[in-house]
């Protein structure tokens, strides 16, 4: 993506079933587990860079010895930083020396259970406080509860003001916090209730523990804890005496995979990085169900449990488009589609002057998509092919056949992607000449008569575009510069784990409210405006989304044409076309993700109505804050 925006936050979670000294003697290290992790944590780095954090949990720890070890980071490299300082704990002549049992006695994150987690800061600052694993301590086993979430959610005024009316005194006003506290305050009352009942049947206090640990009812505690939650979220915990789950939206917003054998239970929230971590082909990677939990139990027992009633499913597409790594089988052939479907627009983009056209994309993440609007474009020419043997077979040549049968799509490395300099100059003019310099092209590829198509995977504010890749590409002397966004126009904020939260971030609502403005609608505005504002104070589930009457006037393509003069600098020589993939077409391509909120405003659950209206009017207001 040429425009930078946040990511989602990623998690990982692995539970051995076997005892450390399995893994030493098969795998040649009581750190198997570990080891693991990074990988799982590292081939998800695209998904978080602010922060990372990794919980360990030991089973069946003697009293006097820790049990639940944590290190996190939000340093410039994360991953790094965390497992340096987990391994600074294990020189090579003690480890080499010592078995599985003497270090899980001895040594911190000898585990049986590791929790890590990959975090973007989209809510609060990025300071320690607020990376994952967040956790609650305890004397007592069963109360320590470790937490790592991808998520983001709509209601926690909500939220929190029902913590305080449960007596509590949350340490912080952020989503965060408040998911944890919201866990561990059932988590408490369901261990309270476990107490009294073995209590009323004679058990002492020392018997009573470990009854309660078997007993305790995670499904019953995650479906009270998370019966108000509005938002995508894939939550995965671990308590203290080792039980373990990983609980998903019933919207299906969040991803999470898992897969489970004799040796190992794993969860990610990509299925590829499990093959990669574990180096399987045929691995059975299941998706856990919207408004399911996967449960593993402290006995290894593991089983999917439903939590909340599963709505319609409204998995989020642009994990497809851009934020999941492009190995997964079904992504990858997703991200083909798209640039295939693509065809038509950019045949009428060109004016059918395919002679004359350079195709390219803008790396790294629009490459898979590229490759499929190559395979579109060639699949078009070979019917014009088969048209033009047919109309012409009784007087053609060997020449004019050879021309013919020759004609292939010109296809070109035109952009090229440097390491990113360091914007330390303050004045706007200078920090444009950096930009500029993020990107380089490859000079001879393109004459003054042609076209040059370039594809990408989205097009957000379109500030690169206008300030980098636009410039570089006129300096080819093309005749018209065409960008392609595999993606439809982002009109509406994210709500679910994306950090896009203000109108004037999308060049398309910018567009729009110009038209407005040329149209002499500017009374639309005001009109919106008002109805926004009149719903302020209204329960959630009542709430509409006003903001789509301000795309309503227009045609998509009229909306990209005034996108096209806003990203043209007035120095280019090039004429500029930007050309959007269709909402149709997305589902075509992603048919089993089909949450569009960014695209068309049909947000999944009721919170994301208050949310873009709330983004309107502090568009209006002027106020440059978050809309939720």
């Amino acid at each position: 993506m040429s425009d930078t925006i946040h990511h989602e936050c990623g998690i990982a979670l692995i539970r051995l079933l076997k005892p450390l000294d399995y893994y030493q003697k098969k795998y040649g290290s009581y750190l198997y587990g570990l080891n693991r992790l990074y990988i799982l944590m590292e081939k998800q780095r695209n998904r978080g860079q602010d922060g990372a954090g990794v919980v360990g949990v030991k089973l069946d720890m003697e009293p006097g010895y820790k049990y639940m070890d944590r290190t996190r980071s939000c340093d410039a490299n994360p991953i790094q930083e965390v497992f340096d300082k987990i391994h600074a704990n294990f020189p090579p002549d003690l480890t080499s020396e010592k078995d599985a049992d003497w270090a899980k006695q001895n040594l911190p994150f000898v585990s049986e259970v590791y929790l890590g987690h990959l975090r973007y800061a989209t809510f609060g600052k990025n300071n320690i406080d607020y990376v994952h694993p967040l956790k609650r301590a305890s004397n007592w086993r069963s109360h320590n509860l470790a937490l790592a979430a991808n998520f983001n959610l709509t209601n926690v005024d909500e939220l929190f003001d029902s913590l305080i009316r449960a007596g509590q005194h949350p340490r912080n006003y952020s989503d965060t916090v408040t998911l944890l506290e919201k866990v561990g305050y059932f988590l408490d009352d369901e261990i309270q209730d476990l107490y009294h009942y073995f209590k009323e049947k004679g058990f002492s206090k020392q018997e009573i523990t470990p009854l309660i640990e078997q007993a305790i009812d995670l499904p019953g505690v995650l479906a009270r804890s998370s019966a108000d939650w509005d938002g995508g979220y894939a939550v995965a915990g671990v308590l203290g005496h080792g039980d373990a789950f990983v609980a998903r939206d019933p919207w299906g917003i969040r991803p999470a995979y898992y897969y489970k054998d004799d040796e190992v239970v794993v969860v990610a929230s990509e299925g590829s990085v499990i093959q990669t971590a574990f180096q399987g082909m045929n691995m059975n990677i299941q998706e856990i169900k919207p408004g399911y939990a996967l449960i593993i139990k402290k006995d290894g027992t593991v089983t999917e449990e439903l939590v909340r009633e599963p709505k319609k499913r409204s998995s989020c597409s642009f994990e497809r488009i851009y934020f999941s790594r492009g190995n997964d089988r079904n992504i990858y052939q997703e991200r083909k589609k798209l640039g295939e479907l693509l065809t038509p627009q950019l045949i009428r983009a060109v004016d059918g002057d395919l002679d004359n056209t350079v195709f390219s994309f803008i790396p790294n993440t629009a490459e898979t998509s590229f490759y499929g609007m190559v395979k579109g474009i060639q699949q078009y020419m070979v019917e014009e092919k088969k048209r033009q043997i047919r109309e012409g077979k009784a007087s053609w040549c060997e020449e004019t056949l050879d021309a013919i049968i020759c004609r292939e799509p010109r296809i070109e490395k035109i952009v090229i992607k440097d390491a990113k300099l360091r914007t330390f100059i303050t004045s706007d003019s200078g920090r444009d000449g950096l930009v500029g310099h993020v990107y380089d092209v490859t000079y001879g590829a393109v004459s003054e008569n042609d076209n040059l198509v370039v594809i990408d995977d989205s097009i957000v504010r379109g500030t690169t575009l206008r300030r980098s890749i636009l410039r570089i590409l006129d300096q080819l002397g093309p005749r018209r510069i065409v960008v392609v966004s595999s993606a439809p126009q982002i009109r509406y904020p994210d709500c679910y784990g994306i950090d896009m939260t203000r109108m004037n971030e999308f060049i398309a609502f910018n567009a729009a409210i110009e038209l407005i403005r040329e149209r002499g609608m500017e009374n639309l505005i005001d009109e919106v405006y008002k109805d926004c504002k009149a719903q302020q104070g209204l329960p959630k589930e009542e709430i509409v989304n006003h903001v789509k009457r301000i795309y309503a006037p227009f045609t998509d393509e009229e909306i990209s044409d005034k996108i096209a003069q806003m990203v043209r600098d007035e120095r280019l020589h090039a004429e500029v076309k930007v050309v959007f993939q269709t909402v149709e077409n997305l589902h075509l391509a992603c048919p089993n993700d089909t949450g569009d909120w960014y695209f068309t405003g049909n947000y999944p659950t009721p919170g994301g109505n208050k949310v873009v209206n709330t983004a309107f009017i502090n568009w209006v207001e002027g106020r440059d804050e978050r809309s939720y």
